[in-house]
């Protein structure tokens, strides 16, 4: 018999028992916006430009126990955008790209949360931007440290679906593909 066998079962064993301590199912509920993220990145005359928004609302129901159960909804404040410069960012508040005036907000409401295993997830939801409503497939990554859950997530959206950019900036100045990077930071119930 091979004189390892043991120490790897052993090994196995506290590693399997961890495994089933540490998902113990969890209850997530209240969204800090402070500790929370939402950036852009895209590409304009091939430079690399990063952004965020600064306000927004999330509205979190999830249980690690039954996440097909669970429920989001993301309201930001399209007038808190940083694009990098005061310039741009009063250009991105005009009619011809988010039109703050007449649509401050953009709305993302779940529709469906779909457990992928390992704290993987795909939420599927509309996206309201611009008064245009898109169904869109987020996949999220939950991370847990003690009583926090971090839900990291990336979409790539396309401006155009949602008239972002009209006019003179529909051309390929900007690129039509927006890569959006969101950490939400929940505290368990």
């Amino acid at each position: 018999m091979n004189a390892r066998l043991p120490r790897f079962t052993l090994l196995a064993a506290v590693l399997v028992s961890g495994f089933f301590i540490d998902t113990e199912a969890a209850q997530y509920t209240d969204v800090n916006p402070t500790a929370s993220t939402i950036s852009f990145t895209y590409n304009q005359m091939g430079s690399r430009v990063y952004g965020t928004f600064g306000k927004f609302v999330g509205d979190l129901d999830f249980d690690t126990a039954n996440p097909e159960a669970a429920h989001t909804r993301l309201t930001i404040d399209l007038g808190s955008i940083d694009a990098g410069s005061e310039d741009a960012n009063t250009e991105l508040q005009k009619p011809g790209w988010f039109d703050v005036e007449q649509y401050p907000q953009a709305i993302f409401e779940s529709t469906q949360f779909k457990d992928l295993g390992n704290n993987r997830y795909r939420i599927t939801g509309n996206l309201t931007l611009k008064g245009l409503t898109r169904k869109v497939a987020v996949p999220v990554l939950l991370k847990t440290e003690r009583a926090i859950g971090i839900f990291d997530g990336e979409l790539v959206l396309k401006r155009s679906d949602f008239k972002v950019g009209a006019g003179e900036w529909a051309d390929s100045v900007v690129s039509d593909d927006i890569d959006i990077r969101f950490r939400m930071v929940a505290v368990e119930r």
